[in-house]
């Protein structure tokens, strides 16, 4: 929900949580704009609630990010404005932790920029971004692509680039992942015991040790 302060990006698996995705005109945060916005609600690991609504920019869509999503100036003529749609998403993601492919980078930041500008205040819910915890769990992987996770994983990725078909694709994704991390992901992973976290080896004063990723939130080390 919102708050003064942005939510922590975790690295671990939980069975309840809210996946989401946006399509956009562009690629910056900051100077492009949201054309659809899709979420999808899970409990205990199963699709259990929705949420898609097609966004009008008010501005034309580039043909280039037309051609990557499919969406089209006819398709959002009849939308409605951001700001009459992202109250409702936040009513339904709620507090839940969100879940998402490459939104560290990305879809976090859109969010970010219309809370501040909608209410003046920000996103607070933690969020576990698939793209870098992918990277963890399958280091021999050549590429981390949502559409290159599915094809490992015999998932189905037709529709891909539409939010919801993306969000539909990126909890199977993340429930296989979550199977990765409690297997321990052939022993190149090693979990935190207070928190679940994956644990990073570090550098310090006297050498290198295992942290928790969700430092400073939890400062769980081990030698």
């Amino acid at each position: 929900m919102l708050g003064k302060r942005c939510g922590r990006k975790l690295e671990k698996y939980t069975p309840d949580y809210v996946v989401f995705d946006l399509e956009t005109t562009g690629i910056s945060p900051m100077q492009d704009d949201i054309i659809e916005l899709s979420a999808v609600k899970v409990r205990g690991g199963q699709a259990v609630d929705e949420f898609s609504q097609l966004v009008n920019p008010f501005r034309p869509i580039p043909r280039q990010a037309s051609m990557v999503n499919g969406i089209t100036d006819g398709m959002v003529a009849d939308a409605p404005p951001l700001d009459a749609v992202f109250g409702a998403f936040l009513d339904f993601i709620g507090d839940h932790i969100l879940v998402g492919h490459n939104i560290h980078t990305f879809d976090m930041k859109f969010l970010y920029r219309a809370a501040e500008a909608f209410y003046g205040r920000t996103l607070d819910n933690d969020y576990i971004d698939t793209l870098p915890l992918s990277r963890r769990c399958l280091p021999d992987l050549s590429r981390h692509r949502l559409t290159d996770l599915a094809k490992h994983y015999h998932i189905p990725a037709e529709g891909a680039h539409r939010a919801l078909n993306d969000c539909h694709m990126n909890r199977m994704v993340f429930e296989e992942l979550g199977k990765e991390l409690r297997c321990g992901a052939g022993g190149t992973l090693r979990l935190c015991p207070r928190c679940g976290q994956t644990l990073k080896q570090r550098n310090g004063r006297y050498g290198a040790f295992w942290g928790c990723s969700g430092f400073p939130a939890c400062r769980y080390t081990e030698s």
